[in-house]
């Protein structure tokens, strides 16, 4: 649904008949859809009802040209698509035009070892290339730096809890210009900001 910026009383469908967790836009307007229902991530330009296949489309598995429960996706300022994966417990970059995708952080199966995600959820890529991931069922944050096989826990890490050092079940993140970091933390029923220079 599209809602008017100054009438927020109706909305207009722009686009149905898929299961979306995320979406995106780029800085030329495009909408960007995960459907976890085809394993997929589409790109929709202005007007467009169908769309484009930029991540995955050939069902759902482990291949590198397979998404399996795509949740968030980023796009960065190359309209390379980064998607995390759910079920294959990675995130993967797609460049533009990509027949396949590239595994940019973990990929080695569940887990809470630093090179190993566990369902990530919501991801950033900043201006450096350094990938921010939403770790979900490991209960933190965590930074893989462009071209690192392991990732830093920069946020929790110390077990599901409520303090101020805990996280349960972190689902998305995001930057404010000042480089403060903000995280839904679901199952405490709050959003936290953290300072992680």
């Amino acid at each position: 649904m599209r809602w008017p910026y100054r009438n927020g009383t109706s909305g207009e469908t722009i686009l149905s008949n898929f299961m979306c967790s995320r979406l995106t836009m780029d800085d030329q307007g495009a909408l960007y859809v995960s459907d976890y229902g085809k394993g997929e991530v589409r790109r929709y330009r202005t007007g467009d009802v169908y769309g484009e296949v930029v991540a995955g489309g050939n069902g759902h598995g482990n291949n590198l040209n397979q998404l399996h429960w795509p949740a968030s996706v980023f796009v960065d300022r190359d309209h390379a698509v980064y998607v995390s994966e759910i079920n294959n417990h990675r995130v993967v970059k797609w460049n533009e035009n990509a027949q396949v995708g590239t595994v940019v952080a973990a990929g080695c199966g569940p887990g809470n070892n630093l090179t190993q995600l566990h369902s990530p959820r919501g991801i950033i890529v900043d201006q450096l290339g350094s990938l921010y991931v939403a770790d979900c069922l490991n209960h933190r944050i965590m930074r893989w730096c462009k071209g690192k096989t392991e990732g830093d826990v920069i946020v929790g890490g110390n077990g599901q809890g409520n303090r101020a050092d805990q996280l349960s079940i972190p689902a998305a993140l995001s930057f404010d210009q000042d480089g403060n970091l903000y995280v839904v933390d679901t199952e405490n029923h709050r959003v936290q900001r953290f300072n992680i220079v």
